[in-house]
């Protein structure tokens, strides 16, 4: 059967996040799509993540961007799962330590309740699920995972969010200390997008 052309001249992503935006848009190089994002659509509905996976919170973003726009959505839903705090933050990784809370603050509270915690029961794992919606079609769900353990003191100045306190044994180093190249190619954003691209160069091109 021969495989299809990709079929889409635009994309939307379903973030603001700017390291997001670029992570994705690499990926999307590839392909000859031009790549949107919400900002670019004003009266653009939150979409309220009330979901209790992060299958169900990507779905439910990509879907409603979808069908607002009628174009092709991306959604990602990404998070911290620590196992010491029972699988916490989880889906409520950017709102830890509340609604508007900033990377800095997330952070802090992580610390503060792991400090009693010994390094090597501090495992951990960031998860991303992917999720691409297409007007009158399927949703395609991806995941990827990459695991670690919690640091209390941060080190690196790359990433966002909880990198600096995410270590990686094998590399001796935390996330925000890897390059942009490095962290793509083992993050678990890196994971999931590796999965999608596959399945789309597979279908259309």
């Amino acid at each position: 059967m021969p495989k299809q052309t990709f079929p889409w001249k635009k994309i939307v992503l379903a973030t603001k996040n700017k390291g997001k935006i670029g992570e994705f848009s690499r990926m999307f190089a590839v392909f000859d799509v031009e790549v949107l994002t919400v900002a670019d659509f004003p009266d653009m509905p939150d979409v309220v993540e009330d979901g209790e996976t992060f299958e169900a919170n990507a779905r439910k973003k990509a879907e409603t961007i979808a069908q607002v726009t009628g174009l092709p959505a991306l959604a990602d839903d990404s998070g911290l799962e620590v196992d010491a705090l029972d699988g916490k933050p989880g889906v409520y990784s950017a709102r830890f330590a509340g609604p508007d809370a900033t990377d800095e603050e997330n952070n802090a509270k992580l610390v503060s309740l792991l400090r009693d915690i010994p390094e090597d029961k501090r495992c951990a794992r960031f998860v991303s699920v992917l999720a691409l919606a297409v007007p009158q079609g399927e949703t395609l769900l991806v995941r990827g995972t990459c695991e670690g353990r919690i640091v209390l003191a941060p080190k690196g100045e790359n990433g966002f969010g909880y990198d600096p306190h995410f270590f990686l044994p094998e590399k001796q180093r935390t996330m925000a200390e890897l390059s942009p190249e490095e962290k793509n190619r083992i993050s678990h954003r890196g994971q999931a997008l590796g999965k999608l691209e596959a399945v789309l160069k597979e279908r259309f091109v």
